[in-house]
């Protein structure tokens, strides 16, 4: 009897015990694993709002990380590849941009005061000569002035002559007319000493730079006697250039004053400009006719430097198309895409394309002409999407 209450006891302790354990498990469990309701609210907010910032196809990309990847952007101009004509251009000094400086005598050069690359401006003197062309210049300037004042003096002796009625008016008349002429010759002898610039003591003369600019070329030797009408140097303005595009004949008709073009620099940047004219006849050699262009800023234009140059004729064409090259347009997910650039980056957007040609490409819809889209490193964009949208 004892032993089976013994027992009883046992069963019920060991179901008491299973009791506890069980509901301190169950609180156990809840404590170690149940997620935090806040942990979970913030996770679900946090994913919302990513969702919400995300726009399917989009790049964020400020301007100074766009330019040190090497992107280069675009505004688009109506005309297909009908519509351009495609050139080999040169950029030149306009006529009023580059100056030729020669030995106005014969004569040894003395000091040069300029070296090639460096600035000088309008009316200073580049070299100086030594001339004995400058000592007859300074005489004759010198005997001018003596002149002049005699024949100022004589003037003034025979004017009070003749008020004093002493002497002719034809006196007086002679004398004025002495004055006159030693004036003129004065002034002629003062603007050939200033013109050669003349020493004080008239033994050397000055090769004086007539604009202001860079040296560009320099052949004056230290010591070297030239004669008169040897060029020396030549100064070049930067700030005064022309691009010299050659186009065959038939284009060269379409092509007026006024017209847009484009000018593509190393590197796939780009400038635009405007037609000033057209030479009216073919170069003998090229059979090609010139058309100079004037550039809308200088930036990365040098004389000499050669380049591509797409002119647009206005009134030619199919206006309704647009023509890239051939790397704006990239093939994201089997759509071919071109990339706009926007307030925050770059936004792809798809468009539908035409013939190519000459590594261009026409496009025929998605996009119109003034939408500033990215002509070089739109792989790079590309690349950028792919990531982002994976991460995504």
């Amino acid at each position: 009897m004892e032993t089976e209450t013994n027992r009883n006891k046992l069963i019920a302790g060991a179901a008491i015990a299973a009791l506890v354990l069980g509901g301190g498990g169950v609180m156990l469990g809840r404590t170690l694993f149940a997620p935090s309701t806040t942990a979970v609210a913030e996770a679900e907010h946090a994913e919302e709002k990513e969702e919400e910032g995300h726009v399917e196809g989009q790049i964020l990309m400020d301007e100074s990380r766009a330019k040190a990847a090497g992107i280069v952007t675009e505004a688009l101009q109506a005309g297909g590849l009908g519509a351009e004509i495609l050139a080999q251009g040169v950029v030149a000094s306009t006529p009023d941009g580059e100056a030729v400086l020669t030995a106005r005598a014969d004569g040894a050069v003395v000091r040069i005061n300029r070296q090639l690359g460096d600035f000088i401006r309008a009316g200073e003197a580049i070299a100086v000569m030594e001339s004995r062309d400058a000592a007859s210049i300074a005489s004759e300037r010198s005997s001018a002035s003596a002149n002049l004042a005699l024949a100022r003096s004589t003037y003034a002796r025979e004017k009070k002559l003749f008020d004093a009625k002493v002497t002719a008016r034809q006196d007086l008349e002679g004398a004025a007319a002495a004055l006159a002429q030693a004036e003129a010759e004065a002034r002629r002898s003062q603007s050939a000493a200033s013109a050669a610039k003349v020493s004080g003591d008239g033994s050397t003369l000055g090769v004086v730079s007539l604009i202001s600019g860079r040296v560009t070329k320099a052949d004056a030797k230290l010591g070297s006697y030239v004669l008169a009408g040897t060029e020396l140097f030549r100064v070049s303005d930067p700030n005064r250039i022309q691009i010299n595009a050659s186009v065959l004949a038939a284009d060269a008709r379409r092509v007026k004053p006024g017209d847009t073009a484009v000018i593509e620099l190393l590197g796939g940047e780009t400038v635009t400009a405007t037609v000033r004219s057209a030479t009216p006849s073919l170069d003998p050699d090229s059979k090609t006719a010139t058309i100079v262009l004037t550039p809308q800023g200088i930036g990365g234009l040098t004389p000499g430097q050669g380049l591509r140059v797409r002119i647009t004729p206005r009134g030619g064409g199919d206006t309704a198309l647009i023509a890239l090259p051939d790397e704006a347009v990239q093939t994201v997910e089997g759509k071919e895409v071109v990339f706009v650039k926007t307030a925050k980056g770059f936004q792809s957007v798809t468009v539908v394309t035409g013939k190519r040609s000459g590594g261009r490409i026409e496009i025929v819809d998605g996009i119109k002409p003034g939408t500033v889209v990215v002509t070089k490193g739109a792989f790079l964009l590309k690349a950028e999407l792919g990531k982002g949208e994976a991460e995504h």
